[in-house]
């Protein structure tokens, strides 16, 4: 029983002396006073920031930046790991022949990470390097330190510091220009550190009841139930609907999705017009273009931007076979996996190929070039060719031929 009295018998303890100055001014100077007579462990209190304080103090730079810079770096280097790990040995997937490893792609997601993980470290660096949250401190019990908050301005040295002297202190402090020193003292025991148990209660109830709407959602999602979960707000998530690929009880196949109705065109889907619509006269390709494409500086245009969006990546601006997918195969040697390079479209023998043939060949593809026939309207397609034309005509230009009589003899 003795020994539980000691334990328990409450301790009166010096945390250091708290001295009162008159204005920011003063603070100042008895900072720099302080400082000088080799205190290290002291703090100056005002109600608002002082400027100058932190050299008067001798308070170095904190290393906060270089936290928030490592923790930058280390997203950065995590999240370009990451990403090449995904797309090399994970899951790899070839888009268009681009390089699995590509910086520029990369750049959005270690952005993300980067800002992310420097901003965590700004957030708790601040808070650990100012020791927070601090809810109790021997300052708070003083009544004079409560004017810290309005109008008081106080130097406090702690009772730790290697030079602390009852009476030496307290003269450094009046020769500082103290209005007014006192000494912080505060109690502690073992009992007195100790929470009590109301807050403890608390704690455990309240984490529990924190812990109920996790323990809810993930039983909702880990269960099956025959009921849609409720929805404050539904909008249209549930609605009476067939989905591909599922079943219904309207038709007797039991098919949700159905095939057209045989014998049946939808409604403008006729595509009657064998000219327009497969490139066809008579059964033989068309040599001339359907009487729906006019031949204008429009039409012209509009092919070439649609050449320029579907046609140049492989075939180049020119036509020639050129474009950036067939550079790229050759720079890594495709052609010994069974690529087959892209037709040079200038060449006499396509531009001797009927308009029709042209046309089917981007409606249908050939070899390995796919088919554009759902991509690109009819009308689009025969621009194509249009454009094509022209393309094989500058390409194959004489004087003889393309260049007027009286234009010639500027030619050199």
């Amino acid at each position: 029983m003795s020994h539980e009295k000691e334990t328990d018998q409450v301790e009166d303890k010096l945390y250091g002396l708290l001295a009162e100055y008159e204005s920011p001014g003063a603070l100042i100077e008895a900072a720099k006073a302080v400082r000088t007579a080799g205190y290290t462990k002291f703090d100056c209190h005002s109600p608002f920031p002082v400027h100058g304080i932190d050299p008067a103090m001798g308070i170095k730079p904190t290393i906060l930046p270089m936290l928030t810079f490592g923790a930058g770096a280390t997203g950065l280097g995590l999240a370009i790991l990451m990403q090449t790990w995904m797309n090399n040995w994970t899951y790899p997937f070839n888009i268009g022949g681009k390089p699995l490893i590509s910086l520029p792609m990369q750049i959005p997601i270690a952005f993300e990470v980067t800002v992310l993980l420097a901003a965590f470290a700004t957030f708790f660096g601040m808070w650990g390097l100012n020791k927070l949250p601090q809810v109790w401190h021997p300052l708070f019990g003083n009544d004079r330190f409560l004017t810290a908050t309005s109008h008081g301005f106080f130097v406090a040295i702690e009772a730790d510091d290697p030079k602390f002297d009852d009476e030496k202190t307290k003269a450094t402090l009046e020769a500082a220009g103290a209005t007014a020193i006192e000494e912080v003292r505060y109690q502690t025991s073992k009992a007195h550190r100790a929470l009590p148990k109301g807050v403890i209660a608390m704690i455990v109830v309240s984490t529990c009841v924190a812990l109920v709407p996790f323990a809810y959602i993930y039983k909702k999602r880990s269960s099956k139930s025959p009921h849609p979960h409720y929805h404050i707000n539904p909008n249209m998530d549930f609605q009476a609907k067939n989905k591909a690929q599922t079943a219904s009880d309207i038709f007797p196949d039991g098919r949700a999705e159905r095939l057209p109705v045989d014998g049946t065109v939808a409604r403008g889907e006729l595509k009657a017009d064998d000219h327009f619509y497969r490139g066809l006269q008579a059964g033989q390709w068309a040599t001339e273009f359907p009487a729906e494409i006019p031949m204008t500086q429009e039409t012209m245009d509009r092919g070439q931007n649609r050449f320029e969006i579907y046609c140049s990546p492989c075939h180049g601006l020119g036509g020639d076979g050129q474009g950036m997918i067939a550079q790229r195969a050759d720079r890594v040697g495709a052609s010994a996996t069974g690529w087959v390079a892209p037709s040079n479209m200038t060449q006499a023998s396509f531009a001797t190929q009927p308009h029709g043939q042209l046309f089917n060949t981007i409606t249908y593809g050939i070899r390995s070039m796919p088919a554009y026939g759902p991509q690109i309207k009819e009308a689009d397609r025969w621009a194509i060719v249009l454009y094509v034309r022209a393309l094989q005509r500058s390409a194959n230009a004489t004087v003889q031929t393309d260049v007027p009589a009286d234009k010639r003899p500027a030619i050199r």
